[in-house]
Parts: structure tokens; C-alpha cells; sequence
């Protein structure tokens, strides 16, 4: 986890630094890491740029950890977009009953922006279930492994308790 206090001291950030003394956003806890799963993913799968500011907004709105949030946004790089809006777009077509397949589709700034007219719609729609659903699970998938966690700290506490209690009476004359 990066340093607070360097986080918030850093030249960039002083027109918020006032949004980020709030402990919350640096704290681990099952209720702030769920919902920065939710919040880094839904902004991953946002087709816009700024991804990482709309997660960081989020993240301080709600008072979730703000280094995990903006760490989850990082899914989306130019690697992985390419794959990850086709398949949005695709969805997007199919939940709309629309035609998916484009003639004589390029990846270039030229093509989309002769076509944004029927390629926005299917994104945006594709784009915005993609990422609540995948923020959905990555936030149960979070609690659920942090529940799991905690049950087998207590488990284990009180397995030594047990043991400590029996090695004591066994001791005992």
C-alpha cells in the first residue's frame, strides 16, 4: 500500500488534498475492499478516457480503499482494451438485437469516427454491464474470501485455546 502522507503531499494533488484525509480511503477492511473491487472494476470497463479519475471520485464518494480502486482500473491497458470493448461491443449488439458485424471494420481513429453513430449505443450498454458484472463478482469474490479469512483465524484461535486449556489439565497432578 502506497504512504498516505506521501500520496496526499504529492504537487499533482493539491487541489484535493483536503478529499483525501479521509482515513477510510487507506484502510483494509471486508466493507472498503469489496467496494473498491466494485468500483476499479465497473471504471475498467468504462469507454471513456479518465477511467482512473471517475474511479478515484468513486472511491472517495464512497469511502472505499482508494489504492485498490485505482490499482483494479489498471485491468484496462493497451493490451487488454482492444479485447475487452470488442467483446463489450458484442454484447452490447446482442442485448439491443442489433447486427454486431461491421464492413470492412479498421482500428483507426478515421473508422470510428464515421461509424460512431452505430457503434456507441451497442459499447456504452455492453461497456456498462460488463463492468457491473464483473465488479459485482470481483466484490463477492472479495467479501467471500475475507469472510473465509477471518473464519479460519477463528478456528485456529480457537483450536490453541483448546489445545493450551487440555496441555494445562494434562499438566495438572
Amino acid at each position: 500500500m502506497p504512504n498516505a502522507d506521501a500520496v496526499r503531499e504529492h504537487p499533482l494533488l493539491r487541489p484535493v488534498r483536503h478529499l483525501l484525509r479521509d482515513p477510510e480511503l487507506w484502510r483494509l477492511h471486508r466493507r472498503s475492499v469489496g467496494g473498491a473491487c466494485f468500483i476499479g472494476m465497473f471504471s475498467a470497463f468504462l469507454p471513456l478516457p479518465g477511467q482512473t479519475l471517475v474511479a478515484a471520485g468513486l472511491a472517495v464518494a464512497s469511502r472505499c480503499n482508494l489504492p485498490i480502486a485505482l490499482a483494479l482500473v489498471q485491468v484496462t491497458n493497451p493490451l487488454t482494451m482492444a479485447p475487452m470493448f470488442f467483446f463489450a461491443f458484442g454484447l452490447g449488439a446482442w442485448l439491443m438485437g442489433t447486427d454486431a458485424t461491421l464492413s470492412n471494420f479498421e482500428l483507426s481513429w478515421g473508422f470510428l469516427s464515421s461509424h460512431f453513430k452505430e457503434l456507441w449505443q451497442p459499447l456504452l450498454l455492453g461497456s456498462l454491464v460488463c463492468g457491473w458484472v464483473s465488479g459485482l463478482t470481483l466484490m463477492v469474490a472479495a467479501r467471500l474470501f475475507w469472510r473465509f479469512h477471518v473464519l479460519r483465524r477463528w478456528q485456529a484461535r480457537r483450536a490453541a485455546r483448546l489445545q493450551a486449556k487440555a496441555t494445562a489439565k494434562g499438566a495438572a497432578p
